[in-house]
């Protein structure tokens, strides 16, 4: 399998590299595209969920797409160490009623020698808000550059 860069032992710079390219990634809501930055055999915990290699991965992420219509991400850089990246982030999106929320988390990454992660264990919370309410308008895609980051938003 090829190598996924940036790869441990990472770096300030290449951290935050790392964190923009998963956000940029899930931002795409391609599974397949996705899953690919996972190793065969990843382990997730996603709220009380426990996912387990990339066709899980590919499933989960279907459902949740399916349910978290137009979804907007940004993470941040929390902290790192060789192989490891702590991330948080929080995503808006809404639901088939038009219902909207913006979810906040943490997430504990562990990378193999090739960039590719083999454990994700993410915490989760969902705070309803109103369609006005929401901060992250951009375009389906990546977060434009320029685009206020968590921190600057204050959250």
């Amino acid at each position: 399998m090829p190598a996924r860069p940036p790869v441990p032992p990472f770096t300030y710079e290449s951290a935050v590299e790392k964190v923009r390219r998963a956000e940029d990634a899930w931002n795409s809501r391609d599974p397949e595209k996705v899953s690919l930055a996972y190793t065969p055999d990843s382990r997730w915990r996603n709220r009380a969920e426990f996912v387990h290699g990339r066709d899980e991965i590919v499933a989960f992420l279907t459902r949740k797409w399916r349910r978290e219509l137009d979804y907007r991400l940004v993470k941040e850089l929390w902290t790192f160490r060789e192989d490891r990246i702590a991330v948080r982030f929080a995503y808006e999106s809404h639901d088939d009623s038009g219902n909207w929320f913006r979810s906040f988390g943490n997430e504990n990454w562990e990378f193999d020698g090739d960039g590719l992660m083999r454990t994700r264990l993410a915490c989760i919370n969902d705070l309803p808000i109103s369609e006005s309410e929401r901060r992250f308008r951009w375009p389906s895609g990546p977060r434009p550059d320029g685009h206020p980051g968590l921190t600057e938003l204050g959250f």
